[in-house]
């Protein structure tokens, strides 16, 4: 794939990063254009096409000079709130974004795999904050979130008029100290309140276990960061050398991440082809192809996806389905289709511009409409999906016992497979 490159507005020319988030990792991190150098009759739009940069320094100095709370007018605020109202007017609601220097901070340990907070992806989504997944070994997992449960309170305070960044910027915070939590279940419009210990979060992307009473492995993948590649091709070859026939590859509640991470896990399962299109602002087609080399290409996969399944986990499992290389079962993806690249600004900040919108192999677009599993399996409410670290120790028949009837149809679907055996315990 072809690396663009952009001037980052110091002067330098530098790659951006790409990502393929469902929403910046607000996990509990978060969040105007500065127009104090124009005056009343500074630099006009010559063209309705054209942004009028004089009415934005009139209503700039009209803030500064009268509004009454003199002790909210802060230069950098106001500079902020424009260039993220900039933003959200394109209308990509939760994807497209401004981040201040401290998201910048966040974003790039959040592609280490490091995070600080409750553990949870937000986006705005029809007028409420919702959830898009929990984190792995969270706070917010541990006690319960669920994707698309909504917030309705940060400490005891309504949010409905709040603005996504003023969200996080309340529920991030020191680890060991305390956030509550006001959420509603979406399917039964029930309310409950959570309190959660901000924690710092060491994500541990691929995690894996024979399941009990087989010969398949249940392999997870928490998100796509930076070297969860690498991680799984070592994974990969463990798994071989235990005689494992078969995998349930796991990306429930994968936020997603970055573009070069997705191409590299889908082509460990490929032979050949394409593992997404992409198509540009001008509606040209470009196809990313697989990668030479993969380390299970023939081994038989079945994919569960949900609702949390954003952005990453999208492009592989869309790739997977297309080319007919593994079922997928569970529920109807994120429905994240754009690809970011991040713009950085002259004092830190970043924009998060979605610049091409991607495509699976046969060319279907899922922006907003996500990715219909052939086998829709939904879970019970409050069952949340079964981790390979909780299946450690567990036996065959306390595993068919479970509720995670998602996990459970992926093993009846590969264990009908002719080449796969069952282990006797």
């Amino acid at each position: 794939m072809e690396t663009l490159t952009k001037d980052d507005g110091a002067g330098l020319n530098r790659p951006p990063t790409r990502h393929v988030y469902a929403w910046p990792l607000a996990m509990a991190f978060i969040a105007g254009i500065a127009f104090g150098w124009l005056s009343a009759t500074g630099c006009a739009s010559s063209s309705k096409n054209e942004p009028d940069f004089q009415l934005m320094a009139q209503a700039y100095n009209t803030i500064q000079h009268q509004y009454v709370n003199r002790a909210e007018v802060q230069p950098k605020e106001l500079t902020y709130g424009a260039l993220s109202g900039m933003v959200d007017a394109l209308g990509d609601t939760g994807h497209s974004t401004f981040l201040t220097p401290e998201m910048v901070k966040e974003l790039r340990n959040t592609e280490r795999g490091e995070f600080k907070g409750v553990g949870i992806e937000i986006q705005p989504k029809e007028g409420h904050v919702v959830v898009v997944a929990p984190i792995d070994g969270s706070p917010a997992q541990k006690a319960g979130v669920q994707p698309g449960d909504i917030i309705l309170k940060v400490a005891d305070q309504d949010i409905a008029d709040w603005p996504i960044s003023k969200v996080v910027e309340h529920i991030t915070g020191r680890a060991g100290t305390k956030i509550s939590l006001t959420l509603q279940d979406p399917r039964t419009s029930r309310t409950r309140q959570i309190t959660l210990v901000r924690a710092s979060i060491k994500l541990h992307e691929i995690t894996w276990q024979q399941l009990p009473g087989t010969s398949i492995a249940h392999l997870r993948l928490a998100s796509f960061d930076s070297g969860v590649t690498r991680d799984l091709k070592k994974s990969l070859i463990d798994i071989r050398r235990a005689g494992i026939s078969g995998v349930i590859l796991d990306l429930r509640n994968n936020p997603g991440g970055l573009l070069d991470e997705a191409v590299g896990v889908a082509s460990q399962f490929l032979n050949g082809g394409n593992v997404l299109l992409a198509k540009d602002a001008k509606g040209k087609i470009s196809a990313i192809p697989v990668e030479k080399g993969g380390g299970a290409t023939n081994l038989p996969i079945v994919v569960l996806v949900n609702g949390g399944s954003a952005s990453a986990a999208e492009i592989v499992s869309g790739s997977l389905q297309d080319l007919h290389r593994g079922a997928l079962v569970g529920e109807n993806t994120f429905g994240t289709g754009t690809v970011l690249e991040q713009f950085n600004l002259r004092d830190g900040s970043a924009i998060l511009l979605a610049v091409e919108e991607w495509l699976t192999p046969n060319g279907r677009s899922f922006w907003h409409k996500g990715i219909i599993p052939e086998f829709v399996v939904p879970l019970p409410p409050n069952v949340s999906p079964l981790l390979p670290s909780a299946e450690r120790g567990m036996t065959a028949e306390q595993l068919q016992q479970s509720d995670d009837r998602q996990l459970l149809t992926a093993l009846r679907l590969l264990s009908q497979d002719k080449a796969l055996s069952t282990v006797n315990q």
